[in-house]
């Protein structure tokens, strides 16, 4: 009788031991995704307003650790801000005065090399099409250039008007004076109220699980610090690298191009190999030499290694943890969903999903439902 009762306390404490992590319930989970949907729902619905206020929230998180601080050594949190905005004003003001007047200065030069470009790409393609001429008698080689200066102007009008609709419709005037007047005020108020907004979000949570809520919410905040802080970094230094180093080889377009290539870096392949397609051809069209092609390819050669190796790792780290694909995904959706607005929180947005999806898949390897138990 004894070691009868012996063996059902040691199952008892078997038992006890290995407890399978059971599923929320699913009206928990019912109401969250609810109040998700009706989050999204409402994003999308005023999308064209919420641009300056996603923008305020956006500054205020990306300078409130220079914010804290500031508080250490002594000051008010109110004077914090007040510091914070006026350091970002000396800083930015004359770094924007000095990029719009290089911007146009680099767009007046693409206006007025565009038909010297064509007509150095079309007499570089003159020994190629003799060469298929001879090979092919019946080949109208006069017919293919004329194609290909009508696909040229068509693509630099295609272009412009791209162009032309970025800012129409990107920056139009009520939003650019949203942008200016609201912006400002939202990005104060969250800068100086940022601790009160996380202490008063703190206290609506479930008090069951809010250990396991602020673990992921620190994770969020990791995720989303390696991307905007760093990856703007990261952005920064490229786009002055190749401008600075496409203008050393020469380039007349050079500052143009390296600052787009180092502006949509953010974006995994695309700025680098844009970029470099791009300085290829303009040396080609510029030049017609290969020494200076070399040239091109050592520069964003340079770039890359330095970006993968140093840049990245120590700026952006693997807090993000965001595989390139997803992330294009995520600013092609973000970017047809809702716009600007959608290309700018795509990548945060995906960050925050992959933290949570993350979690998702290690509380479901512990569940019965994985464990079959």
């Amino acid at each position: 009788m004894k070691k009868i009762i012996k063996q059902q306390q040691s199952k008892q404490t078997l038992s006890c031991e290995v407890k399978p992590f059971k599923l929320p319930e699913s009206r928990s989970w019912l109401i969250w995704l609810t109040v998700f949907a009706l989050f999204c729902a409402a994003v999308y619905v005023l999308r064209s307003v919420i641009l300056p206020f996603a923008v305020g929230i956006v500054l205020g998180y990306l300078f409130n650790p220079l914010a804290r601080r500031f508080e250490k050594w002594g000051l008010s949190r109110t004077l914090a801000t007040l510091l914070v905005f006026a350091v970002v004003i000396l800083i930015a003001v004359p770094a924007l005065v000095l990029l719009f007047g290089v911007v146009d200065a680099q767009l007046t030069v693409f206006v007025e090399a565009v038909p010297r470009y064509i007509a150095a790409i079309t007499e570089h393609l003159e020994p190629i099409l003799q060469n298929l001429q001879d090979r092919f008698p019946s080949l109208q080689t006069e017919n293919i250039k004329n194609v290909l200066r009508e696909h040229m102007t068509g693509g630099l009008q295609f272009g412009g008007k791209v162009l032309k609709g970025i800012i129409s419709n990107g920056f139009a005037l009520v939003n650019l004076i949203s942008l200016l007047l609201i912006t400002p005020v939202v990005a104060f108020y969250m800068l100086r109220d940022w601790g009160v907004f996380v202490a008063k979000v703190d206290n609506l949570l479930p008090r069951k699980s809010k250990a396991e809520l602020r673990e992921q919410f620190q994770k969020i905040d990791r995720a989303l610090s390696g991307f905007i802080r760093g990856q703007l970094c990261v952005c920064v230094i490229l786009g002055i690298y190749y401008s600075l180093g496409l203008r050393l080889v020469g380039l007349e377009l050079g500052l143009l191009v390296g600052f787009l290539a180092g502006l949509i870096s953010f974006i995994p392949y695309v700025g680098s190999i844009s970029g470099f397609v791009l300085s290829i051809l303009l040396a080609l069209a510029q030049f017609g030499d290969v020494t200076k092609v070399i040239e091109v390819v050592v520069v964003f050669g340079i770039g890359q290694f330095v970006e993968g190796n140093f840049l990245t790792p120590k700026l952006v780290g693997e807090n993000v943890g965001l595989h390139p694909v997803w992330v294009m995904f995520a600013l092609l959706a973000g970017g047809a969903l809702l716009g600007f607005l959608g290309l700018m929180i795509a990548v945060p947005a995906a960050a925050v999903i992959g933290v949570l999806a993350r979690y998702a898949l290690s509380n479901y390897q512990k569940s019965s439902l994985y464990l079959g138990k």
